[in-house]
């Protein structure tokens, strides 16, 4: 009987994370999308970007796990996922522009996905608590830092605004959870909501991390390209 829960329990957790994985995947190929379109890349600049952007954290996730080859890599679904909102982005974005920072919504809502999938992937594969918090951290952070970084752009996380401390926050709960046996689809909701809520926060009331001082602050033009 307990073998049955276990293995049920298994497929349940596998089940919820290649949800937020494929669902994170779709968002951050959004984020990704949108940028180069904003750039003025052309169709297949704006594919590659959306497809780096969606699977980047992944990737680095299940290398330092051991689960080779990466999903990213091995199942259809995330190049299709990726390549499909790369497509909507590209032939649809007068219309999603009219939303506000739609850039910056779709970073922090794959952000808040990717953390979460990353924590519980971890577990899954038999991490310490604290080290599978930070795989977490690490697999959200990851698809923005590749975008930004083939635009040339320096690096959310690497700056002073809340971005990987609200991936870590969202991870943090999932590992919480898990050790306090709390139920694994609301806690990963809940760890999600926090990401989300506190990235749109620090965007919102400009809150950030303390910079060293006496540099002068960079160019608010450059801070902001791209919907930054």
């Amino acid at each position: 009987m307990f073998a049955v829960l276990a293995l049920d329990m298994g497929a349940t957790m596998k089940t919820l994370v290649l949800t937020l994985d494929l669902v994170g995947t779709f968002v951050f190929a959004l984020s990704g999308a949108t940028a180069g379109v904003r750039r003025h890349l052309d169709l297949f600049g704006v594919l590659v970007l959306s497809f780096v952007a969606a699977t980047s954290g992944g990737i680095v996730r299940d290398l330092l796990i051991g689960a080779t080859p990466p999903a990213a890599f091995s199942d259809w679904r995330y190049l299709g996922v990726s390549l499909l909102a790369g497509v909507t982005i590209f032939f649809w974005h007068p219309f999603i522009h009219r939303a506000r920072n739609p850039v910056l919504l779709f970073d922090g809502a794959g952000l808040a996905l990717f953390c979460v999938a990353g924590a519980q992937k971890a577990l899954v594969f038999g991490l310490e608590p604290v080290m599978a918090a930070l795989l977490g951290m690490l697999t959200g952070i990851g698809g923005g830092v590749a975008r930004d970084v083939l635009l040339s752009n320096v690096p959310a996380v690497f700056r002073s605004d809340i971005y990987a401390v609200a991936a870590l926050a969202g991870a943090s709960v999932v590992v919480i959870g898990d050790a306090l046996q709390w139920p694994t689809t609301p806690t990963a909701c809940v760890g999600a909501a926090l990401c989300f809520g506190l990235r749109l926060a620090a965007i919102r009331y400009g809150w950030h991390l303390p910079t060293a001082r006496g540099i002068e602050p960079p160019d608010a033009s450059d801070h902001h390209r791209d919907g930054r």
